[in-house]
């Protein structure tokens, strides 16, 4: 029986990368963050190091309240719950933990992203975009549907997870 929950967070930012990622994948939603937090305090990603500067990016600590969400605050947002055991939810934060830790040797996969967008899947180690990450945390915790998931992956694709409950959809500032 699942004891935990863990959270993924799909959004539109607005920024200019998320307005042409959806004018190729006409998908509503284009970036992809992961937490164990119910509260969303620390979310864990790929994309922006710095909210201005949209060529910059790698492992990123995201939060509503700061950097690049805070700054488009007009984000919009659907949060999905997965339930996870005890022994899934500890490994991911450690994991996460561990990353964020080291987060110097992780780096944005500018390639794979330019890529996929011809539907070649290619990647490399320590190199992730967004829903790669997300994908990949995941895996490693043997969460069920994951596998059936495509190797090029948008973030609405976290929606056909089997045990994916959405919890919230709107404005991710109004998030509590």
């Amino acid at each position: 029986m699942a004891e935990k929950e863990i959270y993924i967070v799909i959004s539109q930012t607005g920024t200019i990368l998320s307005r042409i990622l959806k004018i190729i994948t006409r998908d509503e939603y284009n970036h992809a963050s992961i937490s164990p937090y119910g509260d969303l305090s620390r979310m864990y990603s790929f994309g922006r190091k710095h909210p201005y500067n949209p060529f910059w990016g790698g492992f990123v600590v995201e939060s509503k309240d700061f950097g690049t969400f805070k700054r488009f605050h007009k984000t919009k947002a659907q949060v999905l719950a997965i339930p996870v055991e005890e022994e899934q939810y500890r490994n991911l934060c450690r994991k996460l933990e561990l990353m964020a830790t080291n987060r110097k040797k992780y780096h944005y996969n500018y390639m794979g992203l330019c890529l996929a967008v011809f539907r070649i899947h290619r990647t490399w180690k320590n190199r992730f975009y967004c829903s790669e990450f997300v994908r990949e945390m995941l895996r490693q915790q043997q969460i069920e549907g994951v596998e059936a998931l495509p190797s090029i992956i948008h973030p609405v694709h976290f929606l056909a997870l089997p045990k994916a409950k959405t919890v919230y959809c709107g404005q991710l500032k109004d998030y509590c």
